[in-house]
């Protein structure tokens, strides 16, 4: 059996970007693990500086369980070059060629609307795009 992954992102504003990745994947906020009843109960049993608060951070996950967890930490310095790991966007759906495109492009459209921007396109495969700070991601297809 192969290991499983979690992604982690910098960030400036954890938050900011939680809300972003929650609308591109469909993800909602994980729970804290067991028995702990909050985020802030959780982090309390680390010595963590005190301005190290919960808002710090957000954990997300995918509902129906099968994609990888989010973390997402505030850092101080900004995004400062191109990803060298990027998470590409998959678009479910059939059809053809100009179906599959037709996608892509609402697809990217609803994610500029939640913040993101169009970085590239590359007609009729992929769109290249970047959340909120900067963090590089494609939105294609997925395989038929």
């Amino acid at each position: 059996m192969g290991a499983s992954i979690d992604l982690t992102l910098d960030s400036t504003d954890a938050q900011v970007l939680a809300t972003f990745w929650k609308t591109a994947l469909g993800y909602v906020d994980e729970p804290p693990p067991a028995p702990f009843a909050t985020r802030a109960e959780w982090l309390a049993q680390f010595d963590l500086p005190e301005d190290d608060v919960a808002d710090d951070g957000a954990w997300l996950c995918d509902p129906d369980g099968i994609g990888p967890r989010l973390s997402i930490l505030n850092v101080p310095e900004p995004k400062t070059a191109k990803n060298r790991l990027h998470i590409d966007i998959r678009v479910p759906g059939h059809g053809g060629p100009d179906e599959r495109w037709a996608r892509i492009r609402a697809e990217s459209e609803r994610l500029v609307k939640a913040g993101g921007s169009v970085q590239e396109i590359v007609d009729g495969h992929h769109v290249v795009m970047a959340d909120p700070e900067g963090n590089e991601f494609c939105v294609a297809a997925a395989s038929a």
